[in-house]
């Protein structure tokens, strides 16, 4: 029914706009399954990486965990032999050597499959401050052993050329004081050569010179002369 010719209301436009809002809402609900599906999925997914992580964690430290059963197995061994009834013997060093290098290689074997390989250092091999840390410094005579690796106190270890731990060592310096010194020569000479020969004490102005009030006394050394003298070892200690 309209009034003062206006177009009466067409009834079927409510039934579409009800229409419209059931189809949104069914729209909205198949979105929601979707997101709770998703979310569904990526919970699935995290809970098999942190699955798929702790195996690999387990199986990275299964080389370690086989190394620690060999050196319980050789040290429980040991025990064993040396706590043998009747057996008042000392234990054999040799041996013992042995079994801790064994021991010392299976750490290594085991530090290798994890990535980290060892590596050692021979006495006399030249000081390299990247690869070496120095702990100590020696005094030694020959200039050829001057900078130079005399100890090794641990080995080092790297890892994809990267050190991780630079080997403990000792290294050389030369003793000016004792380097060329031989029996019958002066400190500082050339080796092989002989003192000269002392020359004979004169009693005199070669021992005791006046001074201006007349007195004598012997003369004292110099205002700069020293009794030693101290060197810098110049070693990193990185």
């Amino acid at each position: 029914m309209s009034t003062d010719g206006e177009r009466p209301l067409n009834d079927g436009s409510g039934a579409r706009v009800a229409e419209a809002l059931a189809a949104l809402s069914a729209r909205l609900d198949r979105e929601h399954e979707r997101a709770a599906h998703r979310e569904a999925v990526i919970d699935r997914l995290h809970e098999e990486n942190q699955r798929l992580r702790r195996g690999e964690l387990q199986a990275m430290l299964e080389p370690v965990r086989a190394a620690l059963y060999r050196l319980h197995d050789q040290a429980r061994r040991e025990s064993l032999r040396l706590s043998e009834p009747g057996r008042d013997d000392p234990p054999d060093p040799a041996r013992t050597a042995q079994l801790l290098a064994a021991v010392a290689d299976d750490v290594a074997d085991a530090l290798a499959r994890l990535g980290v390989e060892r590596y050692t250092v021979e006495p006399g091999a030249p000081y390299d401050p990247s690869r070496h840390r120095p702990v100590a410094v020696t005094s030694v005579a020959e200039p050829a052993r001057d900078g130079t690796v005399v100890t090794v106190q641990s080995d080092g270890f790297e890892q994809g050329g990267a050190i991780l731990r630079k080997a403990a060592v000792c290294v050389g310096r030369v003793d000016p004081a004792a380097a060329g010194a031989t029996p019958g020569a002066t400190p500082g000479a050339t080796p092989g050569a002989t003192a000269p020969a002392t020359a004979p004490v004169r009693a005199g102005r070669d021992m005791t010179e006046p001074n201006k009030t007349g007195s004598s006394r012997p003369r004292a050394a110099g205002r700069g002369a020293t009794m030693s003298t101290e060197r810098n070892t110049g070693l990193g200690t990185d």
